[in-house]
């Protein structure tokens, strides 16, 4: 396996902080700061989790400036023309990225060979590995697994962030292995590793990173009486930071625990205190 497109570990979709309305720069940096010592492979930017929708692109291009250079960096991005995609990978090119993060186009709802198009052209001409996003609760489609086998001949796709919910589909991805695949619900985190997939983009690890890489690391030495054990206790944490909209139960609890802001941009609202109560809960149980 080629380093460069090895996406193994415990990858983090980052939080987008807010300081009065605008992009909290510094406390981005204390975050990625702490981050970087707790082993985890890197930091997705620009995803669900990080509010990009809310995010202009300069705002998104300032946020991989930020972010970038202490941890590898897989940036996401979207688009639903061929053109506008084109124009957010231009946008990429001059940045140090593990990678580039692609979903499907959302809303219209193309046909598989639509789907395969616009990952072939995006492939084409990312400046980086890209990784197959499928994330049908919000694109409204899914890559199905003969579209997602057929991308896997193509030199510059690696890896794909399965949120498809399909055990039989990502099993025949991890069978076939020219696709890494990492889990990208992170209740399913335990099930995709035993599976065979490589590694997770995993919001939950914000608040317990170590815990996170130690049941990687122990699903990938065989030792599954540990990572079992480890599953179970983080599993209701996983439970509480999803009962609500991602990421307002991780970013109240990120205020509370890490001193950085709660803000979320609009039509996101703030977790309730029956949801950030069952966090903390979930954190201290861990301790």
């Amino acid at each position: 396996m080629d380093s460069s497109r090895d996406f193994s570990g415990i990858w983090i979709p980052l939080v987008t902080p807010f300081l009065d309305g605008a992009v909290d720069h510094a406390g981005l940096r204390r975050l990625v700061t702490r981050l970087a010592g707790s082993g985890v492979a890197g930091l997705v930017l620009n995803g669900s989790t990080g509010e990009a929708a809310a995010l202009s692109e300069a705002e998104q291009l300032a946020v991989l400036d930020t972010a970038c250079g202490t941890l590898p960096v897989i940036a996401g991005i979207s688009g639903i023309t061929p053109q506008a995609v084109a124009a957010r990978l231009d946008a990429l090119r001059g940045r140090d990225l593990a990678g580039v993060l692609l979903t499907p186009p959302y809303y219209v709802r193309p046909s598989q060979a639509g789907i395969a198009e616009h990952f072939r052209r995006a492939a084409d001409a990312s400046p980086a590995p890209l990784l197959l996003y499928d994330i049908p609760a919000r694109t409204g489609v899914r890559i199905e697994t003969a579209t997602m086998l057929g991308l896997a001949a193509h030199p510059n796709i690696a890896a794909v962030k399965d949120c498809s919910g399909d055990l039989d589909h990502a099993q025949a991805v991890i069978n076939d292995g020219r696709l890494q695949v990492l889990a990208g619900d992170d209740h399913r985190l335990f099930t995709t590793l035993c599976q065979g997939g490589v590694g997770a983009i995993c919001a939950s690890a914000h608040l317990r990173p170590d815990l996170f890489v130690a049941l990687h690391r122990a699903v990938a030495t065989n030792d599954l009486r540990t990572a079992a054990a480890l599953w179970r206790r983080l599993w209701p944490l996983t439970k509480a930071l999803f009962a609500e909209p991602n990421p307002a139960p991780l970013k109240a609890a990120l205020a509370l625990l890490d001193g950085l802001g709660p803000d979320l941009r609009a039509p996101m609202t703030a977790a309730s205190p029956e949801a950030l109560a069952s966090v903390l809960a979930a954190v201290e149980a861990l301790r």
